[in-house]
C-alpha cells in the first residue's frame, strides 16, 4: 500500500461531537468544505460546520486501482498523488473552484455527485464509489462498502450519498476505484448543427470506439478519443474532421469541465441543466444550447419560466435543474412525484432523523 507523508487531520471525535451537540440544542447544520459548490442546490441554512480540516490521504494501492481519503482532502492533492502513479479519477470531476481562491474538497465533490466530460464513457462519481465511512444526523458512525468492486451484498448505501448535498450524513471517508492515464488522447473538430451532431453521437455511441468526450456548441461538434494509440488513430481516420493541438484540446475540455468556456459565463440568464436520454431529439426552446454526453446532458440560458423548461424535459423523457443563477430560494431541482418524495422523506428520517443535516438544501421539505 502506497501512502502520503502530506497533512493528515483526523476531525472524527470534533465532527461527531458538533452533530451531537446540535441533535441535542435541534440546531440545524450547513456543511461546508471550501465552500466551491455553494450555488448548487437551494440556499442553505444552519449553524456552519466547516469540514474542510478533516484531510489526508489514508491509503492508495496502485495496482489494486483504489485510493481512499478524508473528505476534505483536496482534489488536486489527490489528482496529483495519482498522475505520478499514471492513474486518474476516471470521472474527471470538476473543481469549481475560483483562481486563487480554496480548492475543491473531495467530499464536497462526491456529495454534488458532479462528472466531467468523461461521464458516459469511463462512469459517473456513483458508479466509482467504493466504500464510505459516514457521520449520521443521529450522531453514530456508519461505514459501507469497501475497497473492492465485490464488496456490496444488499443495499450499496455509500452510492446513495453521491449526490445527496450532505442531506443524509457527513462523508468523513471515501474509497474510490481510479484508472490509468490513457496512453493516447486526440480531440477532434467536426462543423455540425445540433440536429447533425445528435445523430452523429448516436451513431458513434453505438461503436466500439476510444470516445471519452463530445460535445457541440451549436455549430461545431468536438470529440475527444483516448485509448491505445492504433485504437485512437483508427478511429479518428474514421471521423474525420479536423484535429485540434493536444494543448489547446486540453485547455478546451477544462474550460468545457470547470464551466469557464464563454457559453457557462456570458448572459445573466439561468443556466439550466437537463438530463435527458442519449437519443433524445434537440430541445425546443429558446435561449443559447450547449450538447454534452452523447446529447445526455443539455445546458440552456434561459429566462423561461420554470414550468416551461420541466414540462419540455419530460416531454423528452429527462428532468431539468436550475444549475447556477435564478432564484435559489424555490425548487431548484426536477419536482418529485409523491411516492418519489415520500420515499425520499423516509430514507432522510433514517439518516437523519432531526433534520440537522443541510436541512432544505435538495427540497424545501427534505
Amino acid at each position: 500500500m502506497t501512502t502520503r507523508n502530506a497533512v493528515s487531520t483526523d476531525l472524527t471525535q470534533e465532527l461527531q461531537a458538533r452533530v451531537c451537540a446540535a441533535m441535542a440544542d435541534s440546531t440545524p447544520l450547513r456543511l461546508l468544505g471550501n465552500d466551491t459548490k455553494s450555488f448548487i442546490g437551494r440556499a442553505s441554512t444552519g449553524e456552519p460546520l466547516v469540514l474542510s480540516g478533516h484531510t489526508g490521504i489514508l491509503g492508495y494501492q496502485p495496482k489494486e486501482l483504489v485510493v481512499t481519503a478524508r473528505c476534505g482532502t483536496t482534489l488536486a492533492e489527490l489528482e496529483s498523488t495519482l498522475a505520478e502513479q499514471g492513474q486518474r479519477l476516471p470521472f474527471e470531476p470538476p473543481h469549481f473552484a475560483a483562481p486563487n481562491g480554496p480548492p475543491a474538497t473531495l467530499g464536497g465533490t462526491i456529495a454534488c455527485g458532479l462528472s466531467g466530460p468523461a461521464r458516459p464513457y469511463w462512469g459517473a462519481a456513483r458508479d466509482l464509489v467504493l466504500g464510505a465511512r459516514v457521520l449520521s444526523g443521529r450522531g453514530e458512525i456508519l461505514r459501507f462498502g469497501g475497497e473492492v468492486m465485490k464488496n456490496v451484498a444488499g443495499y450499496d448505501v455509500s452510492r446513495l450519498m453521491v449526490g445527496a448535498l450532505g442531506t443524509l450524513g457527513i462523508l468523513l471517508d471515501l474509497s474510490l476505484k481510479v484508472l490509468p492515464i490513457p496512453a493516447a488522447t486526440r480531440t477532434l473538430v467536426l462543423a455540425s448543427g445540433p440536429d447533425e451532431a445528435l445523430e452523429r453521437m448516436n451513431h458513434w455511441g453505438a461503436r466500439p470506439w476510444p470516445l471519452s468526450a463530445t460535445c457541440c456548441d451549436g455549430e461545431r461538434l468536438w470529440v475527444r478519443l483516448s485509448g491505445t494509440e492504433q485504437g485512437v488513430m483508427e478511429t479518428a481516420a474514421q471521423i474525420g474532421g479536423e484535429s485540434v493541438a493536444d494543448s489547446e484540446a486540453e485547455a478546451f475540455w477544462s474550460q468545457v469541465r470547470e464551466q469557464r468556456h464563454p457559453f457557462f459565463v456570458q448572459g445573466e440568464a439561468p443556466l439550466w441543466r437537463l438530463s435527458l436520454p442519449q437519443g433524445a431529439p434537440a430541445v425546443r426552446l429558446d435561449g443559447p444550447q450547449w450538447i454534452e454526453w452523447s446529447g445526455s446532458q443539455r445546458w440552456l440560458r434561459s429566462e423561461a419560466p420554470d414550468a416551461v423548461i420541466r414540462a419540455e424535459a419530460e416531454r423528452l423523457g429527462g428532468q431539468a435543474t436550475r444549475f447556477r443563477g435564478g432564484d435559489r430560494s424555490g425548487e431548484v431541482f426536477h419536482p418529485l412525484s409523491e411516492p418519489l418524495m415520500q420515499l425520499h422523506r423516509r430514507v432522510k428520517s433514517a439518516f437523519d432523523p432531526h433534520g440537522l443535516l443541510n436541512p432544505g438544501r435538495l427540497y424545501a421539505n427534505l
